[in-house]
């Protein structure tokens, strides 16, 4: 009986033992573990190297995917600055370009105009109209169609203005156009109205990959001159260049619809044929 007795107390000072030097490691480890995460990080770590999840030590936490915001264009990188007057096609060539909307009455009758032709066309937006009429911007894409900036307030006078001003017409109106596109959609062009271009305007536009574009044939359609008068402007201004210009927004435009009617199948009953504006 005293042996065993002995040998029990043995057994026990040695389980109290054990429990204490437990204590004291977990203590220890504990200690360690709050001054990790209190301590600096090493000026030694790699610069944007991930950070641990102080509630997991010892674990590495991935970092969250970036979300795009749905006003953010993503830019297709600069292109040239200077105003465009060519076609990518070259040769015989023609770029209609198509400003001012999108127009409820008028712009679908173009659309239709176009699609009847299998004619595409470069339709330059005012911000705010294309901000109210989202579904004809995004008929206008779904046909093949390419996007414009055109500013916010069609300020023929733009380039008497602040560079801040301008930015502010550029870019404001690049955001309400491509929302009302669709996130992503490329708005692949700037035409400064009344050809009010500056270089700054340019560069900012170029900059973020709108090029800018001109013209070369002026319909002068928004004066409504008469459906003749269109059309003739169309087939004697192509000596001076590729790019034609007409309207589909700022009033009735009956006349631009019934001259391109006309003009589309002269043009390619001469051997024209159809291409976007250089980028």
């Amino acid at each position: 009986m005293a042996r065993t007795t002995g040998r029990n107390r043995h057994l026990a000072l040695v389980v109290v033992s054990v429990v204490a030097l437990s204590g004291v490691i977990t203590g220890s480890l504990a200690k360690a573990t709050e001054y990790a995460r209190a301590a600096p990080v090493s000026s030694a770590e790699e610069p944007g190297a991930v950070p641990r999840d102080p509630a997991a030590p010892g674990e590495l936490t991935p970092e969250p995917a970036a979300t795009p915001t749905a006003s953010a264009t993503p830019d297709d990188g600069p292109v040239d600055a200077s105003i465009t007057h060519a076609t990518e096609a070259g040769g015989r060539s023609v770029s209609i370009t198509v400003d001012d909307g999108p127009d409820p009455v008028w712009t679908p009758k173009v659309l239709a105009l176009l699609k009847k032709y299998d004619v595409k066309a470069v339709f330059c937006m005012i911000g705010p109209e294309a901000e109210a009429r989202p579904d004809l911007v995004r008929k206008v894409v779904a046909d093949g169609h390419r996007l414009c900036d055109h500013s916010v307030d069609h300020n023929t006078a733009m380039d008497k203005r602040s560079e801040s001003y301008q930015e502010q017409q550029v870019m404001d109106a690049r955001r309400m156009i491509e929302k009302a596109a669709g996130a992503g959609t490329p708005i692949r062009y700037y035409r400064a109205p009344g050809g009010a271009f500056t270089p700054y305007s340019r560069e900012l536009a170029a900059r973020h990959g709108m090029r800018p574009l001109g013209w070369s044939v002026d319909t002068r359609d928004w004066e409504r001159p008469g459906v003749d008068h269109i059309v003739k402007a169309i087939e004697q201004g192509l000596a001076d260049g590729p790019i034609v210009l007409v309207h589909d927004g700022g009033g009735d435009r009956g006349e631009t619809v019934a001259a391109l009617e006309q003009a589309i199948p002269w043009l390619k009953e001469h051997g024209y044929t159809f291409s976007f504006p250089k980028v």
